[in-house]
C-alpha cells in the first residue's frame, strides 16, 4: 500500500502530495504515482523539503525525465548547469501568465521549482489550468481555436520596459540575446493523456495569418479564459517547498506584492516533445536552434 496522501487543493487544479521525502533515490514504484498524481492535477505541491539542495533536486528531477539546460539564453546557478536561479533580485520579474519557455520548439515536459528564500508575505504563484479552459470554452470558440496557430518569441515588447531599472534592462537584454521563434498550435494533444490544452502565454506575440490588431483582440479574449479563477490555484511558499507541473497544461505567473523582500527559488526542467496540434502538425522553428538547451524528448 502507498505511502502517499495526495490532496486536492483547488476544484481544478492542484494537489499537496505529503508522505515522501523527495530525492533521487524514491522507489519506482512511487516515482510512478508523483507522475499520475501530476498528470491528473497538473500542479503537484511538497512541503518540508529542506533536506534537498541543487544536486538533489536535479536527481529527484531526473526521475520524472531528463533534466534540460537550465535556459536557453539564461546562464544556469554556477556549479550546476540544470538549474536556473530565479531570484527576484537579479531582474527577473515574471508577473505575466506564461507556459515556460514556449518560444523554442520543445517546451519543457515539467518543471520541479524548489524554494530557498521566500518573504514571509507574499510573492504566491499562481498556476492555470489549460486542459480545464478549453474544456469550458462554448463549442465554436474550440473549433476555431483548434485550427489557429501562434508564433512564440523571446523578444521582448520593450515598451514594458520604460521605467524599469538597470538590472531589470540588463537581464532582458540577455534573456533575448539569442533570438527564438516558433509557431506552435494554439491546441495541443497532451501526448500523455490525449488531452487538449491551450498553448497560449505571455511568449505568444501574434496568430500566423491574422492582422496584429485581430491576433493581439483573439489572445487577449483567449487569455481572460485561460486564467479565469475556477482554472487557477494559488500557492503560498514556505522555504523548503517543492513544486511540479505539467508544462504541457498549465500556465503560471508570480504575485509581485513582495516589495524589494527577499525572495529566490531554483528551477529545473525536463525535457519535453515537440507539440502536435489537433490536426497532426507538429510545431515548427522558425528562429532559433534549442538543441543545446533540450534534447527531443522520446
Amino acid at each position: 500500500m502507498s505511502s502517499l496522501s495526495i490532496a486536492p487543493v483547488a476544484g481544478r487544479i492542484g494537489a499537496q502530495i505529503t508522505g515522501v521525502r523527495l530525492g533521487g533515490d524514491l522507489p519506482a514504484g512511487v516515482v510512478a504515482e508523483i507522475r499520475l498524481a501530476l498528470l491528473q492535477h497538473k500542479v503537484i505541491f511538497f512541503r518540508g523539503q529542506e533536506h534537498l539542495d541543487e544536486q538533489s533536486q536535479v536527481a529527484f528531477a531526473a526521475l520524472l525525465g531528463e533534466p534540460t539546460a537550465a535556459h536557453p539564453t539564461v546562464p544556469a546557478l554556477d556549479g550546476n548547469a540544470h538549474i536556473l536561479d530565479l531570484d527576484y533580485r537579479s531582474g527577473q520579474k515574471v508577473d505575466r501568465w506564461h507556459t515556460d519557455v514556449t518560444f523554442v520548439d520543445r517546451p519543457p515536459l515539467a518543471s520541479v521549482l524548489r524554494a530557498v528564500t521566500v518573504p514571509e508575505a507574499g510573492g504566491d504563484t499562481l498556476w492555470t489550468n489549460t486542459v480545464t479552459a478549453y474544456e469550458y470554452l462554448p463549442a465554436e470558440l474550440r473549433d476555431l481555436l483548434d485550427r489557429l496557430r501562434a508564433v512564440h518569441t523571446n523578444q521582448y515588447d520593450y515598451a514594458r520596459l520604460a521605467g524599469a531599472d538597470d538590472t531589470a534592462r540588463e537581464h532582458a537584454k540577455v534573456f533575448a540575446s539569442t533570438a527564438f521563434e516558433t509557431e506552435h498550435p494554439v491546441v495541443r494533444v497532451h501526448p500523455e493523456t490525449g488531452e487538449r490544452s491551450i498553448l497560449l502565454g505571455d511568449f505568444a506575440k501574434r496568430l500566423a495569418g491574422l492582422s496584429g490588431s485581430t491576433s493581439a483582440a483573439l489572445i487577449r479574449l483567449i487569455q481572460e479564459h485561460v486564467t479565469e479563477v475556477e482554472n487557477t490555484v494559488r500557492w503560498r511558499w514556505a522555504p523548503g517547498d517543492v513544486a511540479v507541473w505539467d508544462n504541457r497544461a498549465t500556465q503560471h505567473r508570480v504575485v509581485h506584492d513582495f516589495g524589494g523582500r527577499p525572495r529566490r527559488l531554483h528551477r529545473v526542467t525536463i525535457a519535453g516533445d515537440v507539440p502536435v496540434g489537433v490536426d497532426g502538425r507538429p510545431s515548427v522553428a522558425l528562429a532559433g536552434d534549442a538543441a543545446a538547451y533540450s534534447p527531443l524528448a522520446a
